[in-house]
């Protein structure tokens, strides 16, 4: 028996909404935005064991206990909400964020809401952002919003942050801007923003790019017009029904004296069908490494994508092997993901090497 795009899309966000609740919060105030809250666990959710406890907690609080910390959200928006799932982001995979990109996607195509914030834990905060940002096809505003300290800790970050998180979410002026990072005062883009700091408050940062704007007083200030940046792209993945779909891509880190064979088990032994080189500088691999990729080029005609270690900078062209493809100014694990996309597209490696060149205005 075969069904419709449509109804397997329904079938699937009904199971996947099955076990949270979703409400609205109180009653609609017609002169509000409705904004929905996505939770994903993380350290906005977690409590520890004193007030001076910011490492070793544990994630405990659902969406609904994060709202009713913040009652004055009910001043900014209407509200609605959907557990997906309530773990560490560095548990998170394509299991958890099929199901949390096809609700978002369906509340928007529905005209159910205004916009939409996803609380998430920080470690893989920016792969998630990013994943959003080139698979939902919106104008309206995604807000990434997580915490440094957990819920019961002296001066936590979370309340304020999921309180600016859904202002920004709600507001017109943060129409067209795709997915967003707001955290500690701070609205970045979800193409470049990435974690620079394990334990800082202030962690996320795009130090070449900028930011976007920032909320000060209750006052959502963009600094440019709407925009999306250099290296955008839309992939369509609303028939995506199982994580298995999308390709598996393995990043390898570089470091002196590298065994160029683990290249070879990521291809053979684990079924790669791509990978990502966080390479030393400005991309650059081993020599003895550099034969072994090009021999997996010949033998599996799969594509290599040269990235950096480094926190900062950008993998040209000139710097690349020509089997290669240079990821601009894309980290590692946000180059994972749009390979991932791109073979998921079926696009051959010269589109491929197309698709990284527009992320430095190639």
């Amino acid at each position: 028996m075969r069904f419709s795009t449509s109804v397997l899309l329904s079938i699937f966000v009904a199971l996947t909404s099955a076990l949270p609740i979703i409400e609205a919060r109180d009653e609609t105030n017609a002169t509000l935005p409705t904004v929905k809250i996505y939770g994903t666990g993380g350290t906005i959710a977690s409590k520890g064991s004193t007030a001076a406890t910011t490492a070793g907690y544990q994630v405990g609080l659902t969406v609904d206990d994060l709202i009713d910390a913040v009652p004055s959200l009910s001043d900014v928006a209407n509200l609605e909400y959907l557990q997906i799932s309530n773990i560490g982001s560095n548990s998170l995979n394509y299991t958890h964020l099929i199901p949390l990109h096809h609700n978002i996607s369906q509340d928007f195509e529905n005209g159910l809401i205004d916009g939409a914030v996803v609380t998430h834990g920080t470690d893989t905060l920016e792969e998630t952002a990013f994943f959003l940002d080139m698979t939902i096809k919106s104008e309206k505003p995604i807000c990434m919003v997580g915490a440094m300290r957990p819920s019961t800790a002296t001066s936590a970050d979370g309340p304020m942050n999921l309180y600016q998180a859904v202002s920004i979410a709600g507001s017109s002026k943060s129409e067209g801007r795709g997915t967003m990072i707001t955290m500690n005062d701070r609205i970045a883009s979800a193409m470049y923003t990435t974690k620079m700091n394990a334990n800082s408050v202030d962690t996320f940062k795009a130090d070449e790019q900028g930011y976007l704007g920032h909320f000060f007083n209750d006052n959502i200030e963009f600094y440019y017009p709407p925009a999306r940046a250099y290296g955008y792209q839309y992939f369509d993945i609303s028939n995506v029904t199982d994580a298995s779909e999308i390709p598996e891509v393995i990043i390898l880190y570089s470091y002196q004296g590298l065994n160029p064979e683990l290249a070879v088990q990521a291809v053979k032994e684990l079924g790669a069908k791509g990978l990502v080189l966080a390479g030393s500088g400005a991309g650059s691999w081993t020599n003895s490494g550099e034969i072994t990729n090009e021999e997996l080029i010949d033998k599996y005609d799969l594509p290599i994508v040269y990235s950096r270690r480094t926190p900062d900078g950008s993998v040209p062209t000139d710097d690349v092997p020509s089997y290669g493809i240079a990821s601009g100014y894309l980290n590692p694990q946000k180059a994972r993901i749009l390979l991932q996309l791109c073979l998921y597209s079926g696009y051959s490696i010269d589109q491929i090497r197309e698709v990284f060149a527009t992320s430095y205005g190639g």
